[in-house]
């Protein structure tokens, strides 16, 4: 069956002239919204899109003559209450869905939109999953949390902690927010340690009962991702349990900043409690146009339209309405007009009572979708863009500190630089990588007033002890060695630890674990995963730091010569009568010999024709070869060679003589002087 489109009288107006079918820009286009009335972001956001909507009706220049109708319906955070509301709003054929500001209402409602062909667009909901391809009609204005846990990751990182406690509200948002936060962490090797889960009504005995419990935990790093709360119960409650003090840090996401900032300034003098809070806050550039738009909001506070402080979210709302009108705009330039038509699937339903066959579809959807995507303007919140998941480009958050009454910003994240003293443009950037020597912040006051940074970790009350390895080997017992008749473990390098624990400042349990048989050498390779892979929580002994270790495991610094060394007893060497014949072989010697012969034999071939020194009886002429040649070595020769090869044979043998006598003079000089060493050891077993 067919598809039956029915055009809307008031939506747009089709109009026959000379034959031909005219289509005029309709009169009202309807926009739905669906939020919290009642909410922190809420509060912010209702008077800041009345704002842009009577902004955008009252200006000639853009929807030239359509009026932007909001319709507005009020969820109650409720995800059941959401749905119906979306249903209702597309009832009234509206071409676009603000909100909402909940994430689990907007897993629900993106359903409806894919169906109905309604892009949404959300200014606050946060969950890094709503970017997946099972949205495609979902359009996010605000930071997905994949970034804002990034810069959580980055700012954990550079304070040198290792473990955190995270508390997250029990839903959607807070599971797979704190769930990209334990990605991050992965990355640079640290780590969630306990998960504290609350229940969305945040009831204060069930955030002591919680926190009390965590007193008994490790770790001392609390990073806190819950809804925007005016009653701040979370930092209220560890107050009572004298848990703000300099023992505790405390780590909250954005909702911190969106709700601090909605505050009136007489609420905010009594915020002591949360000095050296450390939190994020989503970066929006300063410019005139915002200042404007802040001086107005203090009279639309006179004025009674507006309750509360504006916050960032306030400010993405206020852009997400001229957002949809500019992409309305173009809509209609380019296709003149809005349609609707009925689903042939919703018509075959039969159902009763509830008129679902009556919803139609948004035969134009797609197109104001892909037009929304193509949005370049700056707004109040900055540049706005869409990136490929059909979010905002990242404009970064600063790093906000509450010092006594005050908030500080001490420093700025983006997924370009890391953190930074100033702000940097995300937008104009690529991801880099960053070390942690780069990273930039301004001195953050913590819980008590202290300015050194948190250790982060206690020994817990109930910690059990440090599992720590130590090789069990058959040799070099002198290391490291399980002494016999009792499990105590001994040796140079268990002296070294227990030296270096006796400077901790405060009590390490632990015990020692013995790795190997001690019948043979254990494989120190396998010592060093085990630690990876958390079977022990350290390892002492002598341990080689090598490549592929390092990669896997962190080492002390060396306590002992670097290199790979065999120790070796002394051989004292007897003195001896032939002690002169040891620097060289048997074989040398005969080839020195051999040589002397050799020469003594050219000499004579090349001497005794014209000279008459190396003539006369033939026993005279061998004794003259071999006394010439074995006297050239003391340079007492008699005979004097009078041939050019002669001189020359001479020249090449005396150069041999002194590199023989050298290496002679060297090796014996050696032998007498320098400690001889001797070591049964053929092999290394590291």
């Amino acid at each position: 069956m067919k598809e039956l489109v029915i055009p809307q009288l008031f939506v747009s107006i089709c109009l026959l002239v000379n034959g031909f079918v005219s289509c005029q820009r309709p009169a009202v286009v309807n926009l739905g919204a669906i939020f919290t009335f009642d909410s922190v972001i809420g509060k912010a956001a209702k008077p800041a899109m009345e704002a842009a909507v009577s902004d955008i009706n009252n200006d000639t220049r853009i929807l030239n003559g359509t009026k932007l109708n909001l319709l507005m319906d009020d969820v109650n955070c409720s995800v059941f209450l959401g749905s119906v509301g979306a249903f209702q709003l597309v009832e009234e054929e509206v071409v676009a869905i603000i909100g909402p500001q909940s994430s689990g209402i907007a897993h629900m409602i993106s359903a409806i939109a894919n169906g109905l062909q309604v892009p949404l667009i959300s200014y606050a909901a946060t969950d890094p999953t709503l970017s997946a391809l099972q949205f495609p009609f979902f359009i996010r204005t605000t930071q997905s949390d994949s970034y804002q846990m990034a810069a959580m990751a980055d700012l954990v990182d550079f304070f040198r902690w290792r473990e955190v406690i995270a508390i997250v509200v029990d839903d959607e948002y807070g599971r797979n927010g704190i769930g990209a936060l334990g990605e991050e962490l992965n990355k640079k090797r640290a780590k969630i340690s306990y998960k504290l889960f609350l229940s969305n009504q945040l009831d204060e005995s069930e955030v002591m009962d919680k926190l009390n419990k965590s007193k008994l935990l490790g770790p001392r790093v609390y990073v806190v991702h819950v809804n925007p709360d005016p009653r701040l119960r979370i930092f209220t409650v560890a107050r009572k349990l004298q848990m703000m003090t300099d023992n505790y840090t405390w780590l909250a996401t954005d909702w911190l900043s969106a709700t601090l900032d909605s505050f009136p300034p007489t609420k905010k003098a009594s915020l002591g409690f949360l000095q050296g809070v450390v939190g994020l806050r989503q970066h929006t550039p300063e410019s005139s146009q915002k200042r404007a738009f802040m001086s107005r909001w203090k009279g639309m506070q006179r004025k009674g339209s507006a309750s509360s402080e504006l916050n960032t979210y306030g400010l993405q709302a206020y852009d997400t309405v001229w957002i949809v009108a500019y992409a309305i705009e173009r809509f209609l330039d380019e296709h003149k007009n809005i349609t609707f038509s009925f689903n042939s699937k919703l018509v075959d339903m039969k159902t009763s009572g509830l008129q679902i066959e009556k919803l139609k579809v948004f035969t134009g959807g797609n197109d104001l979708l892909d037009i929304i995507l193509q949005t370049n303007f700056t707004g109040l919140s900055g540049q706005v863009q869409f990136n490929q998941d059909q979010n905002v480009f990242s404009g970064g958050y600063d790093v906000i500190n509450i010092d006594q009454v005050s908030i500080r910003t001490v420093g700025y994240w983006s997924n370009v630089s890391g953190l930074s003293l100033s702000p940097q443009d995300a937008r104009k950037g690529e991801q880099n990588s960053y070390s942690r020597v780069d990273q930039r912040l301004q001195n953050i006051t913590w819980p008590g007033g202290k300015t050194e940074r948190p250790r982060g970790w206690i020994i817990a009350a109930d910690e059990r002890p440090l599992r720590i390895g130590v090789p069990n080997r058959a040799s070099f017992v002198e290391f490291v060695t399980e002494a016999h008749g009792s499990h105590r473990i001994e040796g140079y390098c268990i002296d070294v630890f227990l030296k270096a624990r006796e400077l901790v400042p405060y009590d390490v349990p632990y015990m020692f674990e013995p790795f190997g048989d001690g019948l043979s050498n254990p494989r120190y390779d396998d010592l060093v995963q085990m630690v990876a892979a958390d079977v022990f929580d350290a390892a002492v002994g002598d341990i080689a730091i090598l490549t592929n270790r390092t990669k896997m495991v962190d080492f002390s610094q060396p306590y002992a010569s670097t290199g790979l060394v065999i120790v070796a007893p002394i051989r004292n060497s007897k003195s001896s009568a032939w002690v002169f014949l040891q620097p060289f072989t048997v074989e040398m010697w005969c080839a020195i010999a051999a040589s002397f012969v050799m020469i003594a034999v050219v000499i004579w071939i090349l001497e005794h024709r014209v000279n008459d020194e190396f003539r006369g009886p033939p026993k005279k002429q061998l004794v003259t070869m071999l006394m010439f040649s074995f006297s050239t070595l003391f340079k007492t020769n008699q005979e004097t060679t009078k041939s050019s090869l002669g001189r020359l044979v001479m020249v090449v043998w005396l150069f041999v003589l002194m590199v023989i006598t050298a290496s002679y003079t060297a090796s014996l000089s050696s032998i007498l002087t320098v400690q001889q060493l001797s070591s049964p050891i053929t092999d290394l077993f590291l």
